[in-house]
């Protein structure tokens, strides 16, 4: 009797330490979860340069983080750039810290590293009961560029002229690659490409010298490497004077009768205006939008040349004003406003077969504001083409067309009083006197000619 009791006081006891062992697995089971932490490094180009901060992100959804360090390794040095540890999570909850971003600053100079290559590590433990009570461990190494030598750039065409309001045409080379390169014109940066010639260290710009920028202005080839070491060298230019015309414009009754119509979703809030006033809401604030328009438009190029030869013009056609001309405008004897007219107008017969100045790749055809019906043609390399006042566009977004292709028809759409094309051109977002791409000499000693040089001279 008394041994069956012992028996029996046994299994209650037995009994009683699996269900307390089963309770603390219970109640623990999740202080040994087997996750490693998450790592994320904030670093789009594995380059650094002379200072340079990176972002790791370090995160544990399940018990928390409890250490992470960050070293550098090069040439069989290790240097530490950061060691942290986090508060221990104690017996009865997770850790605190389950996601934390780090800001490192990396300068070379102070911590002594020599330009090439390094090993950037990085390791980071939770909070887990795994492993012996150390937690998951995640490590993770990425191979980096220590960079802080800014590219060296050597311009190699020669004889470069540009007019006020014209084009300019450079090419030179990097000596490391860049994400960026371009010509500098007093604040304005003209991206520059390369794919042209078959070495891709030689790049080439269309830079434009804007109708209101001085003989004085200042011409710099830049560029940018992935460290973001900044460069620039001084292009010796020669910039000559061009005086624009003047040109004055009556507004009439008739003329605000007639168009103001065609602008009722541009006007839909100037109900209360007088006629005089909404054509100055035409004239100042809708052009303003149309040139930012334009400008969103050309931000984009095809990285290729598309055209050949001289550009053509409106067959048949007479010039009715310039490029640049200052243009004032009078309202019964009175001066109410002045603009600059960036483009050429040409008329022929009316409803003319508009033909495209050379080959490209339309990339805008609809109405835009004071300029009607508009064609805006990619040539490549950041040089477009535009026509506007057309009565029909015969073409759509995204097509190829061929020099002196059929593109529409000239009009009087948009703010234009009488048929006309107004036949523009444009280097990036800045408008350039389409005169000198019409001309085939021009062309010649301004931009084939040194192509031919330089891909002679580098074989």
């Amino acid at each position: 009797m008394k041994t069956q009791k012992k028996r029996y006081k046994r299994w209650i006891i037995a009994a009683g330490g699996v269900v307390v062992l089963v309770f603390l697995l219970m109640v623990f089971a999740g202080r040994f979860e087997g996750e490693k932490p998450q790592l994320q490094i904030n670093l789009a180009v594995p380059v650094i340069g002379p200072s340079q901060e990176i972002e790791i992100e370090v995160a544990d959804a399940q018990t928390g983080i409890r250490k992470i360090w960050i070293g550098l390794l090069q040439k069989g040095r290790e240097i530490t750039l950061l060691k942290k540890t986090f508060d221990n999570a104690g017996i009865e909850k997770d850790g605190d810290v389950h996601r934390s971003l780090f800001s490192i600053k990396i300068n070379p100079a102070q911590l002594k590293i020599a330009e090439g290559d390094a090993m950037l590590r990085i390791s980071a433990r939770d909070q887990s009961w795994r492993n012996w009570g150390k937690g998951n461990q995640v490590y993770l190494e990425k191979q980096i560029t220590i960079d802080t030598q800014p590219p060296s750039i050597e311009i190699l065409s020669r004889g470069h002229y540009v007019r006020q309001g014209g084009t300019g045409f450079v090419i030179y080379r990097l000596s490391e690659p860049c994400p960026q390169a371009g010509v500098k014109v007093g604040q304005h940066l003209f991206p520059g490409h390369f794919g042209y010639f078959k070495k891709s260290d030689i790049w080439m710009t269309f830079f434009a010298l804007d109708n209101r920028q001085s003989t004085q202005t200042p011409i710099h080839i830049t560029a940018a490497d992935y460290a973001g070491n900044q460069s620039a060298v001084a292009l010796k230019c020669f910039i000559n004077r061009k005086a624009f015309k003047k040109d004055i414009i009556n507004i009439s009754d008739r003329f605000l009768a007639r168009k103001l119509p065609d602008f009722k979703k541009e006007l839909v809030d100037k109900s209360s205006q007088s006629a005089i006033e909404k054509f100055l809401t035409i004239n100042r604030e809708v052009r303003k939008a149309n040139f930012e328009k334009i400008a969103e438009i050309n931000h984009s190029t095809h990285n290729q040349i598309f055209w050949e030869e001289a550009f053509v013009r409106l067959p048949g056609s007479a010039q009715m004003s310039g490029f640049g001309d200052g243009r004032i405008y009078k309202y019964k004897g009175k001066i109410i406003d002045k603009q600059t007219h960036y483009g050429i107008d040409l008329a022929s017969i009316n409803q003319a077969p508009v033909p495209a100045a050379n080959h490209g790749k339309v990339v805008f055809a609809q109405h835009l504001g004071i300029y009607g019906n508009t064609v805006i043609i990619d040539h490549g390399f950041g040089l477009f083409s535009m026509y506007a006042h057309m009565s029909r566009i015969a073409v759509t977004p995204e097509q190829t067309v061929s020099r002196k292709e059929v593109i529409g028809y000239t009009g009087s759409t948009g703010l234009a009083g009488g048929d006309h094309l107004h036949y523009a051109m444009m280097v990036h977002d800045v408008f350039v006197n389409p005169v000198e791409w019409w001309d085939a000499m021009w062309i010649k000693h301004n931009v084939t000619q040194k192509i031919k040089q330089v891909e002679k001279e580098i074989g």
